[in-house]
């Protein structure tokens, strides 16, 4: 029986990771499709959560630029690796206003990201850590495989076996990431069933994951490609289109709203 808004977080009968439907291929159109009806409905909100992403990536990059490429790289994720989350919650408030017949707020989404800066916080810690054993990773290839100068085959065994290294650590971060923080925004859930629930969900739709990934690969290196520019439309776009994809494969019902 599913437990009412004020009862204890508690309840037997719950999973402990969230039912997932099984998707046909062509849902991620369909939730790119939704986003962008919903930045259409809500364009005042979007383009200032999408103006925020811009300042703060610009801010970001002259921050880091003098340290070397490096450096520019690794503090470009970690901003946004330790931004980002409160960010895409404050968008998924505006989605889920939206489909609730109700007229999204900037203040709404504010609250609900004071509501589950916790979680958020759990979230980003644990990508953070994730990105931390990727650059480690990363080092030991750099290590363990040298290249030999005007040798072909050595630079073809750094990139495959550098390649194979960092697409675990690439598919474990977008699995974790794919449905959890909708979730945490929509129901009282903890982070780690959260992200149980969303690597389960991508692992019974592998194809179809797959294929999201590469949408959200796709959009955000043009937004990139523009100078940073384009992330004024890319993540707003995407962060709604990320909501209905959430809506549509997991089963929340027996944990109750955040209201």
């Amino acid at each position: 029986m599913a437990s009412e808004p004020g009862q204890s977080p508690e309840s037997p009968a719950r999973p402990f990771a969230v039912p997932c439907a099984r998707l046909d291929h062509r849902a991620p159109l369909r939730w790119l499709r939704a986003g962008w009806r919903d930045y259409r409905r809500a364009p005042g909100l979007s383009l200032l959560f999408g103006g925020v992403v811009l300042l703060v990536s610009l801010v970001i990059s002259a921050m880091a630029w003098g340290l070397g490429r490096f450096a520019l790289l690794a503090a470009l994720v970690s901003g946004f690796v330790f931004v980002a989350p409160l960010l895409a919650v404050g968008l998924y408030c505006v989605s889920r206003e939206l489909e609730a017949g109700r007229q999204p707020r900037l203040k709404d989404s504010f609250v609900l990201a004071r509501r589950v800066v916790g979680q958020a916080g759990v979230f980003a810690l644990a990508q953070g850590i994730v990105l931390m054993l990727w650059s480690r990773a990363g080092m030991m290839v750099n290590a363990l495989v040298p290249i030999e100068r005007g040798d072909v085959a050595t630079w073809v065994e750094f990139l495959l076996i550098g390649s194979a290294a960092g697409s675990v650590f690439a598919a474990l971060t977008f699995a974790i990431a794919a449905f959890s923080l909708p979730m945490i925004a929509d129901r009282d859930v903890d982070m780690v069933t959260a992200g149980v629930s969303s690597v389960n969900a991508v692992l019974r739709n592998k194809g179809v994951a797959l294929q999201w990934a590469g949408w959200i690969a796709l959009l955000t290196a043009l937004g990139f490609l523009t100078g940073f520019l384009g992330l004024v439309l890319v993540m707003p776009w995407l962060a709604y289109a990320t909501w209905h994809g959430y809506r549509e494969t997991l089963d929340a019902s027996d944990w109750p709203r955040l209201d």
